[in-house]
């Protein structure tokens, strides 16, 4: 059995940062959300922060990020970046992002733990992202 390719677009890495603000657009709404006590926009800002923070990561050390129309492929490139802690940030990305459908696209409104949670799991995420690319 032959792996899987990922689809990916190649950018310049300087625009890591720019990936970055993206997320750190949406962790501060995040965090007002959950301080609100949205539930649904938090775990909504949780998700497209830790994919925005994945793919700064990925530009910025790898050059290319994930364009597949499979989210969770973003956490192969994550977890095959030479960074200490990458195996564990890109498990931890899969369960947010494995909330994705439930959050955006099921009926059922998202409960103050399961916010907590995945605000809690996307903020190490964004932190070791900020960390890495500075």
């Amino acid at each position: 059995m032959t792996a899987r390719e990922i689809k990916i677009k190649e950018e310049n890495r300087a625009r890591g940062v720019e990936y970055l603000k993206k997320a750190s657009d949406n962790y501060d709404q995040m965090l007002a959300a959950f301080a609100a006590s949205n539930w649904n926009a938090a775990a909504t800002l949780a998700v497209q922060c830790a994919i925005s923070s994945a793919d700064a990561i990925c530009v910025y050390k790898k050059g290319v990020r994930s364009v597949s129309q499979d989210h969770l492929d973003v956490c192969d490139l994550v977890a095959g970046l030479p960074l200490e802690g990458a195996q564990e940030k890109s498990r931890q990305l899969r369960k947010v992002i494995a909330r994705k459908n439930l959050v955006q696209y099921e009926c059922r409104s998202v409960h103050k733990a399961d916010a907590d949670e995945m605000v809690k799991v996307t903020t190490r995420i964004y932190q070791w992202a900020r960390q890495t690319i500075g």
